[in-house]
């Protein structure tokens, strides 16, 4: 278990639902990742990701599903691609990413309470 945090520090992370409107490979990548450009709606607009998802999705899969992800996080460079906003998943039984989304769909850009 993690050291507890107050919700002072929650509500400071922003997580945000977005599309997903392009996906592709990243071979450049060290570890089997694809680029993500996510639509969060006005006035975030669309942000990108670099996110290793390739044991369950491929890029066309991703096209049109909603994620969630954090987007106020500081851009990282990973292999001359600034990424963005972190995607967030779970671990597989195996350790491999499944995505985090709604079950229904909702508007671009709305926040997680």
């Amino acid at each position: 278990m993690t050291q507890p945090i107050g919700i002072e520090d929650f509500e400071r992370a922003d997580f945000r639902v977005g599309t997903v409107v392009d996906a592709q490979s990243f071979p450049e990548a060290r570890k089997p990742s694809l680029k993500l450009w996510v639509d969060f709606g006005a006035p975030l607009g669309v942000k990108q990701s670099s996110a290793q998802l390739t044991v369950h999705y491929t890029a066309d899969r991703l096209i049109g599903r909603q994620v969630l992800a954090v987007v106020n996080l500081a851009p990282r460079k990973i292999a001359g691609f600034e990424s963005q906003i972190l995607v967030l998943g779970l671990p597989d039984e195996n350790g491999a990413v499944v995505l985090l989304k709604p079950d229904l769909h909702v508007p671009n850009g709305g926040r997680v309470f």
